[in-house]
């Protein structure tokens, strides 16, 4: 039986003869002979791009780059739909694979990438989940009064709401010199980068749980967010009604302006998943969770970044500043900087990296 002819491959099916078989050889060769200088030059620019980066080629290389590119990427094209060689197909995959990593693929390193992060990427993407934010801190706040509220009704919700190994002598009764103790500076730093780090790996912990359950549809973050604040408006009604409320308000403020505010932001970047999938629009929901999901993990780079302050400053400042006004100035300067960076701060489009 003969074998099936090139012709075959170009839409026809008739029988393979010499004659045909030698005409398409000649035309592989000739293919490969116009286009092969073009593909080596290109091959030439990716492999120094590839070993030395941007700075190793030279300027007439770099503004051929994409024009090369496409060359042979169209030369991929027919060698496909022509069937050439295989040798050839696959030399041409591999190399318009690696020219269109250099193209069009990332180019930043990790200093150049977390400079436009610092500078204005977090901060921007922050403020483009405002209306989640928005939403995240509404819940908070009616988490918290909900907490207060329950436990003015009865003590009980109390020990419901503030686990045991938290509460310690902090419960309903309790004198008000014994939950200042409570609130007080440690003797000295021996053991407190231990205790910053456990701080750090809870905190985080809590703030990734958030963002994580914004997968489904957001509820379960806000249902988080709510629990949590509930258990601080029990200890808020626990210090206040004992007398020594503005003395845990200062003792909280030092870490918690920095931890709250990681906790909202990690809260809101969940909902913001969430509620995009619910409200996709024109878009399908994996396209629309896609797109929110790449916002929102900018904003929970720098919550981690926000947690490791909160770790540093629940277990050295707060343990060792024991002056409430000074404890408040702490506090109040750490909200203030947030508040400034996430809203006020507009730097150029070319600082942030966009």
């Amino acid at each position: 039986m003969k074998a099936p002819t090139l012709s075959r491959w170009f839409g026809r099916s008739e029988i393979a003869a010499p004659a045909d078989i030698e005409s398409a050889a000649l035309r592989s060769d000739r293919f490969r002979l116009e286009r092969e200088s073009d593909w080596r030059r290109l091959d030439h620019i990716v492999s120094r791009m590839e070993k030395g980066g941007v700075r190793k080629v030279e300027d007439d290389d770099l503004l051929d780059l994409p024009k090369l590119y496409r060359i042979a990427a169209s030369s991929l094209s027919v060698a496909r739909e022509t069937s050439l060689d295989a040798a050839t197909i696959q030399y041409l995959e591999g190399l318009v694979q690696r020219a269109w990593f250099q193209v069009y693929g990332p180019r930043k390193g990790f200093f150049r990438w977390f400079r436009g992060f610092v500078f204005g990427g977090w901060s921007q993407a922050v403020r483009e989940i405002w209306l989640d934010i928005c939403i995240a801190l509404f819940a908070m706040v009616a988490g918290a009064v909900v907490g207060w509220l329950l436990v003015t009704r009865d003590t009980e919700w109390y020990y419901r709401l503030v686990p045991e190994g938290l509460a310690g002598s902090r419960i309903p009764g309790a004198s008000r010199e014994n939950l200042l103790e409570t609130v007080g500076t440690a003797d000295g730093t021996v053991g407190l980068s231990a205790f910053a780090a456990y701080l750090f790996s809870n905190n985080a912990g809590v703030c990734i749980l958030a963002f994580a359950l914004g997968f489904a549809f957001g509820i379960p973050s806000l249902l988080l967010l709510i629990h949590n604040t509930a258990m601080l408006g029990a200890m808020l009604w626990l210090f206040f009604t004992g007398g020594a409320g503005i003395e845990f308000a200062a003792w909280l403020s030092v870490h918690g302006t920095t931890e709250l505010f990681g906790i909202l932001l990690s809260g809101a970047a969940g909902l913001h998943i969430g509620r995009s999938m619910a409200f996709p629009g024109q878009l399908s929901v994996l396209d629309a969770a896609a797109h929110s999901g790449r916002r929102a993990a900018v904003v929970m780079v720098g919550v981690v970044i926000m947690m490791i302050v909160a770790g540093v400053l629940e277990a050295f400042p707060r343990q060792l500043v024991a002056g409430t006004q000074d404890r408040f100035v702490i506090g109040g300067a750490f909200l203030a900087f947030w508040l400034a960076y996430f809203f006020l701060y507009r730097p150029p489009a070319a600082a942030s990296g966009s």
